[in-house]
């Protein structure tokens, strides 16, 4: 957590998504193929490299296109961390077992090409069967962001049961991390969307907090203090597509980048 306490002091709180979706692919006049992918994720490092603190490419645009995606993930993670950027995976990845071992040891082992310096992860076949994922973090220093309450509205039913009197399950999964967070700090961080009210008591809760849905998805900065009272100081807004369709331009996409920077920090400030 240091390291990102680190970053966001010095480039603040905006995350950006690498969302390298066919129809951003096309209106950038780029082929939905690997080559046009290595296109657009190169055009979006240069953009972001030294401008903002968190970069986290969505996984599942890279992987559609097998091997050869999974070569530029490999690449990309490499240059934005080579150049001190912090990469946080969205790979919502989550099982249980030697098979989360192994998940573990893609995202955040010390040998693999696509290791990063955080992991997005399913609690929902039991927070415990993260604990293989959850060690190897501490182990490295890095840190995992746990699925808690998603922007889709799809979720919101399984998501606001309840699992006790007055105690929903994505609550259950908040006060997990706030247990695994008091003897290694930060580690489990969170993923609450910023599009609508969450309904969740974070007041206990210390660590980072992904917060996806700023732009494209309606949320606005503004949105943020009112949704988030108590947890803006590793509040990680994210916005993808709302500064993604800058491109294909370098300068425009580093523009963007900035404009919605500010504009979180001052809505948190």
């Amino acid at each position: 957590m240091q390291r990102l306490t680190s970053a966001v002091e010095h480039r603040g709180r905006l995350c950006v998504g690498i969302d390298p979706h066919p129809g951003l692919l096309e209106s950038w006049g780029l082929p939905a193929n690997a080559e046009g992918l290595e296109a657009f994720a190169e055009t979006c490092v240069e953009a972001f490299v030294g401008e903002v603190a968190v970069v986290k490419p969505q996984v599942a645009f890279f992987e559609a296109y097998g091997s050869a995606g999974y070569a530029v993930l490999e690449r990309t993670i490499s240059v934005l961390r080579a150049a001190g950027t912090l990469v946080i995976a969205d790979a919502k990845r989550g099982d249980i077992g030697s098979t989360m071992a192994a998940y573990a040891q893609s995202w955040l082992g010390e040998k693999s090409s696509l290791s990063a310096d955080a992991l997005t992860v399913s609690p929902y076949l039991g927070f415990g069967a993260l604990d293989p994922a959850l060690s190897l973090a501490a182990e490295h220093g890095r840190g995992l962001f746990v699925l808690a309450r998603t922007s889709n509205p799809e979720g919101g039913d399984l998501q606001t049961a309840q699992v006790a009197p007055g105690v929903s399950v994505a609550q259950s999964i908040v006060d997990e991390a706030v247990r695994r967070n008091a003897t290694e700090p930060g580690l489990a961080g969170l993923v609450v969307g910023a599009t609508r009210g969450h309904g969740l008591d974070l007041s206990n809760f210390s660590g980072p907090i992904l917060a996806p849905g700023l732009g494209a998805q309606g949320a606005t900065a503004a949105d943020l203090s009112e949704i988030f009272p108590e947890s803006r100081k590793l509040l990680l807004p994210n916005s993808s597509r709302g500064i993604l369709r800058h491109g294909p331009s370098v300068s425009a996409l580093r523009a963007a980048a900035l404009e919605a920077r500010d504009e979180v920090e001052s809505a948190l400030s």
